[in-house]
């Protein structure tokens, strides 16, 4: 396939109305790759060149890049800059500077090639070759190409395609059917490499996909839980419960091969290096060889034993100063799950055993920062909401409720798993995590730092795209604003970005990608919000939304869903309905908010 070829399908997939549109151009590509194209095309498309744990990653900024590309077309930066200014895009600059007809045909193998050799340039002089190596890239590019290239390296692809409708692409070409899109979906969920699922999908068939099982040192996606209101309405619908303390952390699986240890964070990123006393933890009190086991890393204060808020928790994700920083705030990792132990796949296997196995491989006489978490077997609801009420008086967030006898369902959403963190009253007191797509100039005083609002969006995961639900204009300080507004720009987009649906216009979009935490009165209807808007009904807005902080452990689509805030509100107004029959007066409804 040659980088025309990609490149065309790129310019189109900007231009497609609807992800059904999407789906079809992207199965047709697919039909196009030979088996050895398959997985560079599928990294290309997502914008990057290996699956998110490897950590590949091109190390150029975007003063390199504008050197790069003045480079290649024998430009001046200050001409490369000026025009990068006026069009927002620098792949539209790289596109209108490189010659009509390029001297070489080049294929997707050869530049995928060429890319992955920028990002692993290191070493002394590692810039100037990841100089020269983009400058005789772009050289080589036919003017679309050289818009696309440039593109990719800068984390500006937007072309609207998430994972989702790429999943649904492969289900179509592959397996025959759209409709298989969940076996395509589970084979990526387990191994994390949609480039892999890809060429499986298309040399090895749907039994393959089928098959795919945990590997050790290739992190599985973390199942999630659903909401319920009431210990009781968790009894009601699960029977007999294993109830864990949820803890306000960070969510980690901890992979072990012999001596070697990974830490994956729930984006799949590998953080090994920054928890140094978990890795170690592992390496010297489980008993199996080879593990993958999951839980929540928490701050602590090494003098009273006391746990830390998640504030002071999330300082510990860095990369500088981590022996420091683990003298300071150490952390404890309250394991949950057991999904791999020697050879064996534990996913499929029921909760009880895997629980009871954990306890096993990480034994009691062994101690270390890794503990396994305590569980409350029960299908008593007052059992269950005493256990429930222990845990806040604790500092704790509440509780998780699994089903014993359910497997682990890497990726998905069901209530197989559940969370109770505060009774519902007539407002939210929960939180939800949101994607920002946009921010508004502000006025006033806010005027001076050019921000003043945030438009913020969940997740459809059916539809693939993000819905907007809230326009945040409290919580953060002044610098936090700033730092808010220097990254929203860095994430810039002339137009409202493909997977965005909205009714609003901010000052400026963003592409979705930074999730932050919210805390808000209550969910109501609104007309000018898109969440859970159908037809001419209103759609669902956060009242009275407070930002409490950023969610770096989150991706855009780990964000709450738009099904989640329908839940919200139905849970709200039951109990609200609850209440007011207890008391013998109609229970009201909420106004529009926004």
């Amino acid at each position: 396939m040659t980088l025309r070829e990609l490149a065309q399908t790129f310019a189109r997939l900007e231009n497609a109305s609807g992800r059904l549109a999407a789906v079809r151009l992207v199965t047709a590509l697919f039909a196009r790759a030979r088996p050895a194209e398959l997985a560079p095309v599928t990294y290309m498309l997502q914008g990057q060149l290996r699956p998110p744990f490897e950590g590949v990653e091109f190390g150029v900024g975007e003063r390199l890049l504008i050197r790069a590309v003045a480079r290649a077309y024998a430009a001046s930066e200050a001409d490369v800059e000026r025009r990068y200014k006026r069009a927002g895009d620098l792949g539209l600059v790289a596109e209108a500077l490189a010659p009509a007809a390029s001297r070489t045909r080049l294929t997707v193998q050869r530049a995928y090639a060429a890319l992955l050799a920028v990002a692993r340039a290191s070493g002394a002089g590692a810039v100037e070759r990841k100089l020269g190596l983009l400058a005789t890239l772009l050289r080589e590019a036919a003017p679309l190409e050289a818009r696309y290239l440039v593109r990719i390296v800068q984390g500006r692809l937007r072309l609207g395609v998430g994972d989702a409708t790429v999943s649904e692409a492969i289900a179509a070409g592959a397996l025959g059917d759209r409709r298989k899109k969940p076996l395509v979906e589970h084979a990526y969920n387990v191994r994390s490499d949609l480039g892999g699922v890809v060429h499986l999908a298309y040399t090895k068939g749907e039994s393959a996909l089928a098959r795919m099982a945990s590997r050790v040192g290739v992190p599985v996606r973390p199942a999630l839980a659903q909401r319920l209101a009431s210990a009781q309405a968790i009894i009601a619908r699960l029977g007999r419960v294993h109830a864990e303390p949820k803890y306000d952390g960070f969510r980690l699986q901890l992979h072990r091969d012999g001596a070697r240890v990974w830490a994956f964070s729930r984006r799949l990123e590998n953080v090994s290096s920054m928890f140094p006393e978990l890795t170690e933890g592992v390496r010297r009190q489980l008993v199996a060889r080879r593990v993958i086991l999951e839980g929540e890393a928490v701050g602590y204060d090494p003098r009273s034993g006391r746990i830390l808020p998640f504030q002071i928790t999330m300082t510990r994700k860095r990369t500088h100063g981590i022996a420091e920083a683990a003298a300071r705030h150490p952390l404890r990792l309250f394991a949950f799950d057991l999904l791999h132990v020697n050879g064996r796949d534990f996913l499929p296997v029921p909760l009880r055993e895997r629980h009871r196995r954990l306890a096993a491989v990480l034994p009691e006489s062994k101690p270390g920062p890794v503990v396994v978490t305590g569980a409350l077997v029960t299908d008593n609801a007052a059992e269950l909401q005493a256990y429930f009420d222990d845990m806040i008086r604790r500092g704790l967030e509440g509780i998780v409720a699994k089903r014993p006898e359910s497997s682990y369902q890497a990726g998905a959403r069901n209530y197989d798993w559940v969370k109770l963190k505060r009774a519902y009253q007539s407002k939210l007191r929960d939180t939800v995590d949101v994607v920002l797509v946009g921010f508004f100039a502000g006025r006033g005083k806010r005027a001076a730092m050019g921000i003043g609002s945030l438009l913020a969006a969940v997740y459809d995961p059916v539809g693939d795209r993000f819905r907007t639900v809230a326009k945040i204009g409290s919580g953060p300080s002044e610098e936090e604003w700033r730092r808010l507004r220097s990254a929203l720009l860095q994430h810039a987009s002339a137009t409202r970005p493909a997977r965005v649906d909205s009714l609003i216009e901010p000052d400026h979009w963003a592409e979705p990608l930074i999730v932050v935490e919210v805390l808000a009165d209550e969910v109501t209807r609104s007309p000018r919000h898109t969440c859970g808007k159908s037809g001419s009904e209103p759609g669902y807005a956060l009242r009275f939304p407070r930002l409490l902080g950023v969610r770096t452990d989150k991706r855009a689509e780990d964000a709450t869903t738009e099904q989640e805030i329908l839940d919200l509100y139905r849970l709200q107004h039951r109990e609200g309905a609850a209440r007011a029959s207890a008391r013998g007066v109609p229970a009201g409804g909420g106004r529009a908010g926004g």
